[in-house]
């Protein structure tokens, strides 16, 4: 079998347009109106504060003309007038903070919620494991790139809409304050000069600025990408502390940190050089800004064509339109993190959907999964394939009844990945696979997952902690050996971790006898255990689970007498393969 031909390459879209093509389900979903009318409420607020401003600029001009003519009366009204201003103010930031909040994280919930579904459901969390593409830790792409992309997208959009509604409105209250420059040995005049000289100053600004930010875009994202590494590996040697203390590899994975780390110190280095001339243009542009109108317009103060009040309101009308001009220098640093991190949550977005096109797709080699009409488990010309498309087995036919007990061993490789493959995790090869309808089935693996939690829950599991009686659970514990865990059920603890890997299976024993399904995939489950203790664990099974199918990978031969039918799956060379044989004998040799 060989992987189908990759389809010719289509131009897709820029990953920024694909997220914005992502996210608009969410302003059109089933609670559009109520994320309106928050959009809109934001809005609203936000010319609210603009208003203000412009209240304030007016103020500022009366409150200077007032100092001026030394009126004593004009200053009280202003003085008022202000406390006025200073409440409304308060008020609105206040509000405004709240609801842009809200859309924050609800946005950020409906993203979250909607990339959960596609990577929880029919084993993707698993399956990109075995992928090629830009997926890497996932779990911080969900949980901090989704964050940062939306909270960082909303902020920088109302601090847009702020600067444009400034822009619009001070270059009208500049232009009438600023009157005309005359050109000298001539009889022109420059009409609102301040107006002409803020967009001077601004674009000049901006577009130094974009020059000397340009590379910190890239070293944004590369920082992010190792500090993503960085958190993962830490992790990793976390969940894994008592097996590093084992072998004492405390060393090695200091060492590993260290070079993780040291990924993160160049990808600092590179955003701080990224950030050097952009920070240092921008302090020297900032400091000029409230002095440069003042002397500009100086001379007119001084000739008495303006007073006081004129040309401090000019010079604040001049730095809020320079401002607002300058708002994609300002915002490149929040614009080159917004990006970087919604380019990572839709590739990851877009490689779970290429998983989902791929196991939809009829002439991909995919192995087909679905139900059987009766009550037997069937395999029609299986083959299974490494994800690389390299094939490990060919064409086996085989059906299991109800109530049988088979024991499947030969190559490790091949054995788990027919295991992975009933239960859905392993699409690679083809063929297909029919489940018995309407039973249940359950698979223990080699290390049964234990939840945090009490310890009833994590036997309930994946049921809710209580769905099965004390009585049960006692029984169920007593039968799996794991008896003096009983006065521990209301526990919280961390069970993998405080937990012998021999208690941790008889514990998943425990929780596979309580929830007693009709078919029963063991991958292993009592290795951990010596000679007598397994044999006795398999006859517990055997007694337990009457009825049920229990279908064992086991390299133990001792229990194959427990067993009525014999699965061995061996490969002998890279050409070759031993087929397998639903009976304990050898298995035949085959020219695939």
């Amino acid at each position: 079998m060989r992987p189908s031909s990759p389809p010719p390459a289509k131009t897709a879209p820029p990953l920024s347009w694909q997220f914005m093509r992502l996210t608009s389900s969410y302003w059109n979903s089933e609670r559009k109106w109520t994320i309106r009318g928050a959009a809109l409420l934001l809005i609203l607020l936000t010319e609210a504060q603009v208003g203000l401003a412009i209240w304030i600029s007016y103020w500022n001009r009366e409150l200077f003309d007032a100092l001026e003519a030394r009126s004593l009366h004009d200053l009280l009204v202003l003085g008022a007038t202000f406390m006025l201003i200073f409440v409304l103010t308060m008020l609105v930031t206040a509000v405004h903070l709240h609801v842009k909040r809200w859309l924050q994280l609800d946005w950020r919930r409906w993203l979250t919620t909607r990339l959960l579904d596609y990577w929880m459901a029919h084993a993707r969390h698993y399956q990109l494991q075995f992928t090629s593409g830009e997926h890497d830790n996932p779990d911080g792409r969900i949980a901090e790139d989704i964050r940062i992309a939306t909270e960082a997208a909303i902020g920088l959009v109302l601090s847009l809409l702020y600067s444009l509604l400034i822009l619009g409105s001070f270059i009208d209250i500049l232009l009438s304050v600023s009157g005309s420059l005359p050109i000298p040995g001539t009889n022109l005049e420059v009409p609102g000069y301040l107006v002409l000289l803020a967009f001077l100053y601004a674009g000049g600004g901006t577009v130094l600025g974009l020059l000397l930010g340009r590379p910190l875009i890239k070293a944004t994202n590369r920082l992010q990408t190792v500090e993503a590494n960085l958190r993962f590996g830490l992790a990793r040697a976390r969940e894994n502390s008592e097996s590093i203390a084992l072998m004492h590899g405390e060393g090695i994975e200091h060492r590993q940190a260290d070079q993780l780390f040291a990924d993160v110190s160049r990808g600092w280095n590179r955003q701080t050089f990224g950030y050097l001339g952009i920070v240092s243009f921008s302090t020297g542009y900032g400091t000029l800004l409230p002095v440069f109108p003042i002397l500009i317009a100086a001379p007119q103060f001084i000739a008495g064509a303006m007073s006081l009040g004129i040309l401090m309101q000019a010079a604040q009308a001049f730095q809020k339109l320079t401002s607002a001009l300058s708002w994609p220098i300002d915002n490149l640093g929040e614009l080159a993190k917004c990006r970087a991190s919604a380019d990572r949550v839709i590739s990851l977005y877009n490689d779970m959907l290429l998983l989902e096109e791929r196991a939809s797709n009829p002439v991909e080699h995919r192995i087909d999964l679905h139900t059987n009409k009766g009550d037997e488990l069937a395999l029609r010309g299986l083959s299974l394939a490494n994800p690389d498309g390299q094939v490990l087995l060919e064409n086996l036919d085989l059906t299991i009844q109800r109530g049988e007990r088979v024991l499947i061993s030969g190559d490790p490789t091949l054995t788990i990945a027919l295991f992975k493959a009933v239960a859905g995790l392993w699409p690679w090869g083809h063929g297909e696979i029919l489940l018995p309808a309407g039973q249940s089935i359950v698979f223990l693996p080699q290390r049964p997952f234990l939840p945090d939690g009490t310890l009833q829950a994590a036997l309930s599991y994946p049921h809710p902690s209580g769905h099965f009686s004390d009585a049960k659970i006692q029984h169920a514990l007593s039968c799996a050996g794991v008896a003096w865990l009983a006065p521990r059920l209301e526990e919280s603890d961390d069970w993998d971790r405080v937990l012998p890997l021999r208690a941790q299976q008889r514990l998943g024993i425990a929780r596979l006898l309580l929830h007693h399904p009709a078919w029963v995939f063991i991958e292993e489950a009592t290795d951990a255990f010596d000679v007598q203790g397994e044999e006795s664990m398999t006859e517990v099974l055997h007694r337990e689970l009457q009825g049920s199918t229990l279908l064992t990978i086991s390299f133990h031969s001792t229990l194959a007498h427990f067993y009525t039918r014999k699965l061995v799956l061996d490969r002998i060379c890279e050409d070759k393969y031993l087929t397998c044989s639903p009976e304990p004998a050898p298995c035949a040799l085959r020219e695939p």
